[in-house]
């Protein structure tokens, strides 16, 4: 098998997020966001998950509600400071899991497989983890975002250097997860997107955001400190195409294999044809 190429530092990143893990509270407003809406979909599954392991969910655990039907919890994150300071808790990687095979009944990651190295990899040793029929739920960034960013400090950086260094981590396609999920093993999978705009008065906050989220570059083989007139024309590129940022946030679902899910039908097993249907309908 083909080694997966090493683009993100993870020991850098669990480090970023032990650095921001102080103030986070005051920069998490993407995480909520995806908190909220992975709690609602917990909510609408009708099962309980006697077993479970929240990856990169520290405190927000608080959101769960008795309707989400959740037992015991293994909270895991890269970094010990992003860990709740209560309940059973573990340091640990995605990439190299420490949880037993078909042990657990829910494995819900938050905002961080977008930066392992080897997306696949990581997630059969989730779906691994998982009971049959055990549920898988994560939010992942995606492509678009941080695009404007990305395209000012090109810009700012070809401007006046007469090239460009990577600066900013590189983030999937939504079809580039759809089809992890199902290379990894997963049935019945599901990939939804939001998309969220966020306009700053002031570019730098931007940057204040990312530090303070623990989301800043992260690339194995990084540029050079970013010099400060090339910073600064990038903020003054960004502010005049209008100071908005995007960002992607991918749902990603799906449930490690059971006998008794349902099978998609084999073409050409249908019994009743388009067109009568069509018919039908009118």
């Amino acid at each position: 098998m083909n080694t997966p190429p090493e683009i993100f530092d993870r020991s850098l990143i669990a480090k970023r997020r032990s650095w921001a893990a102080r103030t986070f509270g005051e920069y998490d407003f993407l995480h909520q966001r995806a908190m909220d809406d992975i709690v609602d979909r917990l909510e609408t599954v009708m099962r309980d998950f006697p077993k479970s392991v929240f990856s990169g969910v520290g405190n927000l655990a608080n959101k769960l509600t008795p309707d989400c039907k959740i037992g015991e919890i293994v909270h895991l994150d890269p970094a010990p400071a992003r860990l709740p300071a209560n309940g059973l808790r573990v340091v640990a990687d995605e990439e190299l899991l420490p949880i037993a095979p078909e042990s657990q009944n829910l494995f819900v990651s938050l905002l961080t497989l977008h930066s392992v190295n080897d997306l696949i990899g990581a997630l059969v040793q989730i779906r691994r983890s998982l009971v049959q029929d055990g549920l898988f739920i994560a939010a992942v960034f995606a492509e678009e975002t941080l695009s404007n960013l990305r395209k000012a400090l090109y810009t700012a950086e070809t401007e006046i250097t007469g090239g460009v260094s990577p600066r900013i981590n590189p983030f999937a396609s939504i079809q580039d997860y759809g089809q992890a999920l199902s290379r990894a093993g997963f049935t019945l999978p599901v990939v939804d997107i939001d998309k969220v705009s966020v306009t700053y008065d002031e570019p730098i906050k931007l940057f204040r955001d990312l530090r303070g989220m623990g989301e800043t570059s992260a690339l194995k083989n990084r540029a050079g400190p970013l010099r400060r007139d090339v910073l600064m024309r990038a903020i003054q590129i960004f502010a005049e195409n209008g100071g908005m940022e995007k960002f992607e946030i991918v749902y990603l679902t799906g449930w490690a294999p059971d006998p008794s899910q349902q099978k998609p039908l084999k073409p050409g097993s249908g019994k009743v044809s388009l067109e009568d249907a069509i018919k039908g309908a009118k």
